[in-house]
């Protein structure tokens, strides 16, 4: 129970891109009140639906207080956000798509591409991923949805992955919330 965390997703999986502001402000507001109530805590991050930035989310990021963002790419490394140059106290958690079920598992009803990989090739590049991360001493931050990672072959080779994590002395599995307080903790 304790080891888990809720973070903002969107309200309805929306584009923050193609929103104006005061409506991304609202349907943020929404979210973080709704999982507020929902679990009894206050979501501290937000990973936006489809890692979709709009040029008013970081500051909504900032206005609603949060703690961090895991919806960029710009390192490997977790980093802080700058806004026009200055620190903004918001952590970056960055995600990337080589680490990211859909490409491998997903499939587009609207479409007649129906992309799959066996679960040991998604399991060999994932655990390679790990390995580096490991040896750079850096994150490693998968990205995986119920409905594409929740079978049982997949399930199965996602315990694998943990399992070889496991074997490693000093990994530490952590939530975001800890990643990012971690981050801010080694600035001061």
């Amino acid at each position: 129970k304790g080891r888990h965390e809720i973070g903002v997703h969107g309200w309805i999986h929306e584009r923050n891109s193609l929103l104006n502001e005061a409506d991304e402000r609202e349907l943020m507001r929404r979210s973080i009140e709704a999982l507020e109530q929902i679990t009894g805590k206050r979501p501290v991050g937000l990973r936006t639906p489809s890692w979709d930035f709009s040029p008013s989310t970081m500051k909504l990021v900032r206005e609603f207080k949060l703690l961090y963002d895991s919806s960029l790419m710009a390192d490997d490394r977790p980093y802080e956000v700058l806004v026009e140059g200055v620190a903004s106290g918001i952590v970056e958690l960055p995600v990337e798509r080589i680490m990211y079920d859909y490409p491998y598992f997903g499939m587009d009803r609207q479409s007649t591409l129906r992309p799959f990989m066996q679960p040991d090739d998604v399991f060999s590049i994932w655990r390679s991923e790990f390995d580096k991360a490991y040896e750079e001493g850096t994150m490693f931050i998968l990205t995986m949805h119920p409905h594409v990672i929740g079978h049982r072959s997949r399930v199965a080779m996602l315990e694998r992955l943990i399992r070889h994590m496991r074997s490693r002395p000093g990994v530490w599995f952590a939530t975001h919330e800890e990643i990012a307080r971690f981050v801010q903790s080694a600035k001061r």
